[in-house]
């Protein structure tokens, strides 16, 4: 166990040891901090040749006992910049007092300048190189612009002065961030006097001023005034002739009212009068209808029905007419054929109409029954005899009226038949 132990003391001395030695190698560089590593030759982007490399944030290693690493701070370094009796354009003397913020650039091709004249020194060394330069280009400036410029105009004069030391600044290898302006004096009174004078010439200017914009309200109350009346009368003026507009207008709608009224009028008249006619004409339109169907349809049905009971009767009375001579031919056709027994038969077949002829002429009489009295000697019944005996005078007063209708006597013509045969004479 203490074997172990030990060689676990062992192991953990080796993995510190080996930590520690990493560490040691790797540099960490924070942002606000630029790392210098030198110790072996390298070529920058513009050709030069230099013994150094810089890592601007992040981390890289370096090779033990041949490269050593220095940090360089790129915190604002603050500065007051103040010259005194520098004098400006005009050889007026002034007093200047202003402020600058600057910081060691980290800019590609500045930083190697900052580099080679600011690595090790602290920011209190850089504070003075810079304070220098900008004093120095300070009373450059101030000599090119005169007195009123740089007072009254500190924004131009701090871009002139910024635009004057940023090459001299660059080329230290620094960064302006700021430079403002904070006061500008003279020892002679100078800026005094010519404070006065402005004052006097904007007091005299301000009392100008004054008795113009007096003079200016006046002359501009009066054109209002002026202005005023005008509008006035010409607003009277164009209401008197809105006025007369409106009464021309009135005029004109109350002219159009009267006509429209009277067109309305008019037009309900003439509507009504249309509207009596229609009336009228669909009052006329329901008689002729209610005429035609009362009476023209019945007229034209009963017409219609007449003419076609007319037809028909006509269509019977042909067939009749047909069928009777259709009859005819066939019993002359028989008649022919009978030969000498056809006068017979011609008188047979009339025979029963002959009858019916004679027995119409006693078709009103209705006879309920006939009673025979006997008026003979004693009542021996000799009534019933009597009235047999009468019978053949009633055939023979049959065949005269039969002969008087016809002009044919039957008696004769059967009597005829016996001895000679008839003659019939049929006009076809």
């Amino acid at each position: 166990m203490q074997v172990l132990a030990v060689i676990a003391i062992i192991l953990a001395i080796i993995v510190m040891a080996v930590a520690l030695a990493i560490k040691s190698l790797v540099v960490i560089c924070p942002p606000n901090q630029v790392a210098v590593v030198s110790g072996r030759s390298r070529i920058l982007e513009d050709g030069r040749k230099v013994g150094y490399r810089v890592i601007k944030g992040g981390r890289t290693i370096r090779l033990p006992v041949v490269e050593r690493v220095d940090f360089m701070d790129l915190n604002t370094i603050p500065i007051d910049v103040s010259v005194s009796n520098a004098y400006s354009k005009g050889a007026i003397p002034l007093d200047v007092q202003g402020v600058a913020n600057i910081k060691v650039s980290s800019r590609e091709g500045i930083l190697e300048n900052s580099v080679e004249r600011f690595l090790g020194q602290d920011s209190m060394y850089i504070q003075q190189i810079a304070k220098e330069n900008l004093e120095a280009n300070l009373r450059g400036v101030l000599s090119t612009l005169t007195p009123e410029e740089v007072n009254e105009d500190r924004l131009k004069f701090a871009q002139t002065l910024i635009d004057e030391a940023d090459d001299d600044i660059r080329t230290l290898g620094l960064e302006l961030d700021v430079l403002k302006i904070q006061n500008v004096t003279d020892q002679v009174g100078y800026l005094e006097a010519v404070g006065r004078r402005r004052t006097a010439q904007v007091l005299t200017e301000a009392r100008e001023s004054e008795a113009r914009q007096a003079a200016d309200a006046e002359e501009a109350e009066a054109r209002a005034r002026t202005r005023s009346e005008l509008a006035r009368v010409h607003a009277d003026l164009q209401i008197a002739e809105e006025n007369n507009r409106l009464r021309v207008r009135n005029a004109e709608l109350d002219a159009t009212a009267v006509a429209s009224e009277k067109e309305a009028v008019v037009a309900g008249e003439k509507a009504k009068v249309t509207a009596e006619q229609d009336l009228e004409t669909a009052r006329i339109e329901l008689q002729k209808r209610r005429l035609e169907a009362d009476v023209i349809e019945p007229a034209r049905a009963a017409k219609e029905a007449a003419e076609l009971r007319a037809k028909g009767d006509a269509a019977i009375i042909i067939a009749d007419g047909d069928a009777q001579v259709d009859v005819l031919a066939k019993l002359t056709a028989q008649f022919k054929a009978a030969g000498s027994d056809a006068q017979q038969i011609f008188l047979l077949s009339m025979l029963p109409d002959l009858v019916a002829q004679i027995t119409s002429t006693v078709e009103g009489i209705d006879v309920d029954k006939i009673t025979v009295i006997d008026h003979g000697n004693g009542g021996g019944g000799g009534a019933l005899p009597g009235i047999a005996a009468q019978m053949p005078s009633a055939v023979i007063a049959i065949t005269e009226q039969i002969e008087a209708a016809t002009g044919v006597n039957i008696l004769s013509a059967l009597d005829r038949s016996k001895t000679e045969p008839p003659v019939i004479e049929i006009d076809e």
